[in-house]
């Protein structure tokens, strides 16, 4: 999402490059570049100029460490400004009510269906929430359909009254039906409505009105650039919601929305969609946002997304076959599903520090696992557990059930021994942290 932006700024900060210190005339060079990268980001004019003159006034006032390059200080301090410009720290939402109630607003075609179920989703697995989901799109065909099919994608129940055309009066039933049935929380759905629509504005603030909810929660496409902050500005005059959620930041976007949209409607930005899966949602977290605008990764978003697929008892098995290095395709295959679990290898990589840059024109197909899978699923049980007999024929036997080349089938026989010699040498405490 923020390639170009980090490129440019990563330019901006080479005008510092051999300086010996920060003065007026080479810091105002480099944040008239700064500026230009964030206005190309489609960040808003008001917030980048008063970024910059932020910034500015921060750098002038420090001085430079014999251990710092002028460069070095002026990321950080850029790097703390997006951070604290961003929000600072990230939201949480509030689910104090008995049933909490959540409410969903934003244009047609945002996102808020698919957010509502992820969210659902994330406070189902995560929180050990109880959650039903309210189908109040009576306008736009499909919409309940849509909404019922993700809900036995994630076996959270979906209530809705086909018969009725009054959302008002649905949201209200839903409500109702939640307490009696002991659901602690109702995430409502409505229907995508344009501010200028003064009549299903209107309808929104009924629905608000007779809830109460204790989330109302404005749902935007990140694609659509300045244009969502200007119209989370309209939604935020008539609705006063708590929180913007950002969806589709895997697309090609320039990610101005990210960065202006907190301090021009003064909302925080509580989650980020990254996909279209039902697990691809994130809490916002603004210090790490700013990393990955900074090429610097995110680390701890990565170690997090490999800990709620991490299985103790699993690991704990695996470890004890690879010290009798009896590590199989079994295993092999066990460890890939996790992994795409953890979401798209694109986005995975590009939160290790440095690989943004690297992948930049890079194309990492999410199917890139399935030849490995045809050609282990295309394996005899007995193949599987003991790879070493594997022979010519059995080779070809199985690169043509896989549909595979006998060199593909090679290639991974020799990637899978050097990863069981790998791993015998780190159970082993054989191998140098540096190697």
């Amino acid at each position: 999402m923020f390639e170009n932006l980090s490129d440019r700024l990563e330019r901006s900060f080479k005008i510092l490059k051999g300086e010996g210190r920060i003065t007026e005339i080479n810091v105002a060079e480099t944040l008239k570049d700064v500026r230009k990268a964030l206005l190309e980001a489609d960040v808003n004019y008001k917030t980048a100029k008063s970024f910059t003159e932020t910034v500015k006034e921060k750098a002038l006032g420090q001085n430079v460490l014999k251990s710092l390059k002028p460069s070095q200080l002026m990321i950080k301090i850029v790097h703390d400004e997006l951070a604290a410009l961003m929000g600072g720290s990230s939201a949480g939402i509030n689910l104090k009510g008995s049933p909490a109630v959540i409410l969903m607003s934003g244009l047609q075609g945002s996102g808020k269906t698919t957010f509502s179920g992820k969210l659902a989703n994330m406070l189902k697995t995560k929180q050990n929430r109880k959650p039903l989901l309210v189908a109040c799109d009576v306008y736009r065909p499909a919409a309940i359909e849509q909404l019922k099919v993700l809900g036995e994608q994630i076996n959270v129940p979906v209530y809705a009254n086909e018969s009725s055309k009054n959302p008002v009066e649905i949201a209200k039933a839903a409500v109702k039906y939640a307490k009696e049935q002991g659901y602690d929380t109702v995430i409502v759905d409505t229907a995508g409505r344009l501010a200028i629509d003064e009549q299903m504005m209107n309808e929104i603030a009924a629905i608000k009105e007779a809830l109460q909810p204790q989330e109302i929660l404005f749902v935007v496409d990140a694609m659509t650039g300045q244009d969502a902050v200007n119209t989370a500005n309209e939604f935020n005059d008539r609705l006063d919601f708590d929180g913007v959620i950002l969806t589709k930041l895997d697309g090609d976007t320039r990610g101005g929305a990210a960065i202006s949209i907190r301090s021009v409607v003064n909302k925080p930005i509580k989650f980020i969609g990254t996909g279209e899966k039902m697990d691809a949602l994130d809490v916002f977290h603004p210090s790490r946002m700013a990393d990955r605008i900074l090429g610097m990764g995110d680390i701890v978003s990565l170690v997090e997304r490999a800990e709620a697929q991490y299985d103790e008892e699993e690991a704990r098995r695996l470890s004890k076959k690879i010290a009798k290095n009896q590590f199989d395709f079994n295993d092999f295959m066990s460890q890939i599903q996790q992994i795409k679990k953890m979401g798209n290898m694109k986005d995975l990589m590009g939160m290790i520090p440095g690989m943004g840059k690297a992948l930049k024109d890079v194309e990492i197909d999410d199917n890139a696992f399935k030849s490995i899978e045809a050609i282990i699923q295309s394996m005899t049980p007995e193949e599987r557990q003991n790879p070493a007999c594997l022979n010519g024929s059995r080779k070809n036997r199985i690169a043509k059930g896989s549909g595979t080349s006998i060199v593909e089938v090679n290639r991974l026989l020799k990637q899978f021994s050097q990863t069981g010699k790998l791993m015998k040498m780190v159970s082993q405490g054989k191998l140098k942290m540096r190697r």
